[in-house]
């Protein structure tokens, strides 16, 4: 059995569609869905138990990344775990399909990872860091013996994604990050030997909306958890400096050449309001208490 966790606030429409991509799917093996619902008020839970999911409601203030995803594994009976997001929808009726053939692409494989798209109502800066995030190519994602972590090695995204329970159950996320718990958890298996597969042909439809400010916040928790995630010495942060250097280049070449000139100067302000949220997030041990709270999208115990 394959069971599909899903964490839930609010869903509303966005909810109802990533169901609807899950009722799409053709796979050849029983599907169960499990949501974890932290305090919706829109009627989420009804909507979800209506559609068929099992729903195991929470209070709001008990919801964390890593937390509620594994609660969501202990509900679940599958042998193969996926897990998605409420604002995700699969892209055709076979993501679910090969999701499950990538995770079986090799003893050694501790879970696999799929495409992600943007909606069609995505701004340009979205649309161009999804593509430059992931990509059409396949991969498999291994540490060599004393290799350096670097954002890349350790990339894994839990909006669309597939691990083995007994993988899980041996490597559960880790609960006391704000997020990141997904590339905290790739960090552990590849340590431990193990293999990641990046499958471009699973995918799933997923971007937000961020302002400027937003996107701040965003980046600055990542900044915050990048310590346990993808920055681990002297040589991942000048990789990671690199990387940016690379990313700003080309995604100024990308608009100028795809005719959206006129996003140059949004995406200016909006991505040095990215670098600036994950600089003072890679600093945050420096930063008063108060301040940190106050950059931070979640507040502790939220």
């Amino acid at each position: 059995m394959i069971s599909i966790v899903i964490p839930v606030k609010d869903g509303g429409a966005d909810l109802a569609r990533c169901l609807d991509g899950v009722d799409r799917q053709t796979v050849d093996e029983s599907v169960e869905v499990v949501v974890v619902d932290s305090g919706s008020r829109d009627g989420s839970p009804e909507l979800a138990r209506a559609r068929g999911a099992r729903v195991h409601e929470i209070p709001a203030r008990q919801f964390g990344h890593g937390r509620t995803r594994n609660l969501g594994v202990e509900l679940s009976k599958g042998d193969l775990i996926v897990f998605t997001s409420q604002d995700a929808v699969a892209d055709d009726d076979r993501w679910l399909e090969r999701l499950r053939a990538a995770t079986r692409a090799g003893s050694d494989v501790a879970g696999a990872y799929g495409r992600q798209l943007p909606h069609p109502d995505a701004r340009p800066p979205e649309v161009f860091f999804l593509d430059f995030l992931y990509g059409g190519h396949r991969r498999v994602q291994r540490l060599a013996p004393g290799e350096e972590l670097t954002y890349h090695a350790t990339l894994f995204s839990n909006v669309n994604a597939a691990i083995p329970r007994t993988i899980l159950e041996r490597y559960p996320f880790r609960e006391d990050l704000t997020m990141s718990e997904d590339q905290e958890w790739s960090r552990r298996v590849l340590r431990d030997g193990f293999a990641l597969v990046y499958e471009p042909n699973a995918v799933v439809r997923h971007s937000h909306p961020y302002t400027i400010a937003t996107a701040f916040r965003r980046f600055f928790d990542s900044g915050v958890s990048a310590e346990h995630a993808y920055v681990e010495g002297d040589e991942s942060r000048v990789a990671l400096r690199r990387a940016g250097r690379r990313y700003a280049r080309e995604e100024l070449r990308w608009l100028w050449q795809s005719g959206r000139r006129r996003w140059i100067p949004y995406t200016v302000v909006y991505e040095f309001g990215k670098f600036a949220g994950l600089q003072l997030g890679l600093r945050h041990d420096r930063l008063p208490r108060g301040l940190t709270r106050r950059l931070s999208a979640y507040a502790p115990n939220d």
